[in-house]
């Protein structure tokens, strides 16, 4: 149910996607798909749920593993990249119907956004403290460009190019680390 609402969504939007339309692309019943989600808006909460629970599961790991803070942070910063390539369709979803969700949920998927960015912010400032990172840039203008440039992968990004994920990824990573580095 919930590939098939991510497809439906990101291809026609949430507000033009009828509940009839979900249960035909996922092959259920509609009796099937409110067993499990109440509302087409709980669907799409779930969409939320799924892709942020995810990333943040993924950039713990990098936060909290053994090694150098900018190895972690190079391999963090890939990744979502990475992963929001792969997961395009919800990328799409997350800019574009956040608005259509109810004020309750909007401020529940913006307080777990704002934690990712938190904990990719606190190994900035590791950095910081080291002398590996510059400190003459606050975390936050550091978060606010590289998040705004991954945040618009949906808009450029085309699966049929000659990049992939791990290739953009790589590349992303790349300049915010060169970003950060002290002047040797």
């Amino acid at each position: 149910m919930l590939s098939a609402a991510t497809r439906l969504f990101a291809e026609h939007g949430f507000e033009r996607t009828s509940v009839q339309e979900l249960v035909n692309a996922a092959g259920v019943t509609k009796g099937a798909m409110y067993h499990y989600f109440s509302s087409k808006d709980d669907l799409l909460f779930a969409i939320y749920q799924r892709v942020l629970s995810m990333q943040m599961r993924r950039l713990n790991g990098f936060a909290y593993a053994d090694g150098p803070v900018e190895e972690r942070l190079r391999g963090a910063a890939a990744d979502v990249v990475h992963t929001t390539v792969e997961n395009l369709d919800d990328t799409r979803i997350f800019f574009r119907s956040l608005h259509t969700l109810s004020a309750d949920r909007q401020s529940a998927v913006r307080k777990e956004r704002r934690k990712y960015h938190e904990r990719f912010r606190e190994m900035i400032e590791e950095g910081q403290r080291e002398g590996v990172f510059r400190t003459d840039v606050p975390a936050d203008i550091v978060i606010t460009q590289y998040f705004g440039a991954v945040h618009h992968l949906s808009t450029w990004y085309h699966p049929e190019g000659e990049l992939g994920g791990a290739d953009i990824g790589a590349y992303f990573a790349d300049l915010l680390i060169a970003g950060l580095r002290r002047g040797r």
